[in-house]
């Protein structure tokens, strides 16, 4: 027996009608009373006493709202224009064996979007088209109505951590049923993720559901899967369950061979910094003290050699006016002068930089800027510490600084905060003695002006 859930909705007492007669029964469901949840009249113990059961009437109307919840953590508005139609075989460019790689995954993603079921991953290097595939089977799927989840993991991640704010309007274990439950899930930049116990454990328990499940999901990645955590790789790798495609072709971004030092100018600064040389630098001879002065030489012979032949990282530290840009920028430079790949940022700009990858007329997809900054030849970033100390932002650096700490690129970095008022995750790679090279600066600020300097000797 069913007991009905009277509907508490009071009516807007503003509203007036000249029709006092009740509403006639046949417009009220005869289940839930119009209230769209009802309860089993079932003995106490029962595994659904006392639960409300959405009632059929409203099915529609919960699948809207949840649609509308699933795409406010989902990055698939500022994916709409990725179709299997506007998804290119790269016929005019490729050989033919590539041609026919990129035709066999997008039968695969059209298969799956037509008829969700089972898992397919997508691997292969950046630019091959696996986020494209990826969101055409999400588009696919949202012109035929259906509920999907599109979301890159690191901010799946950071959607989940925002749950343990005071201020969150969704508590945790909502958020995580949101998106274990999912009908469609697709996981784009599996194992960009920072590998931290608490990371490893919340994907591991929302995949393992999954797969207990067997609920329709697809992965993207660009990493090796001998990389990803053994647990997650297992299951990845069921050929009962997972269609596995690889994307073996050569980055489509870069067919125009665009250069990272042709980047939007508002990213890269070397080119405002020419003038930011070792031959322009001044070691202050005669303005500071011997042992500042000293200091000042020493710094010049460290980041000449470190751009003689740049490997690992190099930090500098000291106040601020104390050459650390200057030297930096010289060593960017002189790589640039010998043809290398160079990239200058300023931290709190190239924060900046991620942020307008989410307006929706950028032209620039997010996980292509962190890309080009990630993947650097030789990245500087200036003035480490001085961005806002959000959760997003401490993410998005450890992220960039984690990866290239594991694939010992070479980085220079300069920061004025004291090292212990970094976040730990950071600091900790900053003070590794095998990877990282740390030198301070003790010079004064610079006042370039030569009356002040002779006031200062005075």
């Amino acid at each position: 027996m069913i007991r009905k859930i009277q509907n508490d909705i009071s009516p807007d007492p503003t509203h007036t009608s000249l029709n006092t007669e009740p509403e006639q029964e046949k417009d009220v469901c005869p289940i839930c009373g119009g209230a769209g949840y009802y309860v089993l009249d079932v003995p106490v113990g029962h595994p659904l006493f006392g639960k409300a059961i959405p009632c059929e009437c409203k099915k529609e109307e919960y699948q809207r709202l949840k649609l509308r919840r699933l795409l406010h953590i989902s990055q698939l508005p500022y994916l709409a224009d990725k179709t299997f139609e506007s998804f290119s075989l790269r016929e005019d460019e490729l050989p033919p064996a590539q041609v026919e790689n990129l035709r066999r995954a997008l039968l695969v993603a059209k298969a799956f979007a037509e008829e969700p079921h089972g898992w397919v991953l997508f691997s292969g290097g950046l630019g091959t088209g696996k986020t494209h595939l990826a969101a055409a089977i999400a588009n696919e799927r949202l012109r035929k109505g259906e509920s999907v989840l599109f979301v890159v993991v690191p901010d799946l991640l950071d959607h989940l951590r925002a749950t343990f704010h005071p201020g969150s309007d969704v508590r945790y274990d909502e958020r995580f049923e949101e998106i274990r439950n999912a009908p469609v899930l697709i996981l784009d930049d599996l194992g960009a993720e920072s590998s931290t116990p608490w990371a490893q454990e919340k994907l591991y328990q929302l995949i393992n559901s999954r797969y207990t499940m067997r609920l329709p999901t697809v992965f993207t990645t660009n990493v090796k899967l001998e990389r990803l955590e053994p647990r997650i790789r297992s299951r990845l790798l069921d050929q009962e369950l997972t269609t596995y495609c690889h994307l073996d072709v050569p980055d489509y971004r870069l067919r125009d061979q665009t250069r990272l030092r042709d980047l939007e100018p508002e990213l890269n600064m070397l080119p405002y910094l020419s003038d930011m040389t070792f031959d322009t630098w001044d070691t202050r001879v005669g303005e500071v003290s011997p042992e500042v002065a000293d200091n000042l030489a020493r710094a010049l012979d460290l980041a000449k050699a470190y751009a003689e032949q740049p490997h690992n990282w190099l930090v500098l530290t000291g106040p601020y006016g104390s050459g650390k840009t200057h030297l930096a920028a010289a060593i960017a430079n002189e790589r640039a002068r010998r043809g290398d790949e160079v990239l200058f940022v300023v931290v709190p700009d190239f924060l900046d930089y991620l942020r307008a990858a989410f307006n929706p007329e950028s032209h620039i997809p997010y996980d292509r800027r962190f890309e080009e900054v990630k993947r650097a030849p030789l990245l500087v970033l200036d003035d480490l510490g001085t961005e806002s100390a959000t959760p997003w932002a401490r993410e998005k650096l450890y992220q960039l600084l984690n990866f290239r700490y594991n694939a010992k690129l070479p980085t220079v970095i300069t920061t004025a905060t004291p090292i212990d008022q970094l976040d730990a995750r950071i600091r900790t790679r900053l003070l590794d003695p095998r990877r990282s090279l740390l030198f301070a600066l003790i010079a004064p600020p610079y006042l370039g002006d030569p009356d002040a300097r002779q006031w200062r000797r005075g």
